[in-house]
């Protein structure tokens, strides 16, 4: 199933408990969280104490993207605050096996994320150790940016890869998600699309939640 995750990085938090029922009462399943830290990335965004505050007003599934410098010291209690999902950043960290064991140690789901200069060759050997694998279609650090058209080719090769050695993790992507890049990155193998501007930056959020859904669901794969 093809399911939109909308990120909180454009909602006004003041007005997201609301929102949310709403997003889950139109069939919103998973919640994005941007963190970033303002060193892996420029921004600085939330930390746990935001997704512990969620975890207590929704339903939804909560993943945490980790845009952050030493991720392995932000998972405890990322963990601890409700993410099922926790994300890391390929490039952010030496020792990437290590850190997705441990995810899985606390007992959520590991995933991990690479930016779009970031060759698929750097998370070959732990294609097997992943719920997730998220092919950052912007460069990360802000929302609304253009999507980038060269990683519909990069997330082909890895769904490619991912099918001649049985493997069936969630692809994820993440970045300038819209009515019209949608459909191709589901036609390149994306099951999960982060949808921030696109969801919360609409007049009417909720329809435009659905409308999204409806266009990325209609895809023949």
């Amino acid at each position: 199933m093809i399911h939109i995750t909308p990120s909180i990085l454009n909602a006004n938090l003041m007005q997201l408990p609301p929102m949310l029922a709403k997003l889950e009462k139109a069939g919103g399943e998973v919640l994005h969280l941007d963190v970033m830290d303002g060193h892996f990335v420029p921004p600085l965004t939330f930390g746990p104490m935001l997704a512990e505050a969620l975890r207590s007003v929704t339903g939804m599934f909560l993943e945490a993207h980790l845009m952050v410098d030493r991720p392995g010291e932000w998972v405890e209690d990322f963990a601890k605050a409700g993410c099922g999902r926790i994300i890391v950043h390929a490039e952010a960290t030496p020792h990437l096996h290590r850190l997705l064991g441990a995810i899985r140690k606390l007992g959520v789901e590991a995933g991990v994320a690479i930016n779009p200069g970031t060759a698929l060759s750097t998370i070959e050997e732990v294609l097997g150790d992943l719920d997730l694998v998220l092919v950052m279609t912007v460069n990360p650090g802000w929302g609304g940016q253009k999507f980038i058209p060269a990683c519909i080719g990069k997330l082909e090769r890895l769904k490619a890869r991912l099918d001649e050695l049985g493997l069936a993790p969630h692809l994820e992507v993440d970045g300038g998600i819209n009515l019209e890049t949608a459909p191709r990155a589901v036609a390149a193998g994306a099951d999960l699309l982060v949808a921030g501007n696109a969801v919360f930056g609409a007049k009417d959020p909720i329809a435009a939640f659905r409308k999204l859904t409806a266009t990325a669901r209609s895809v023949s794969r």
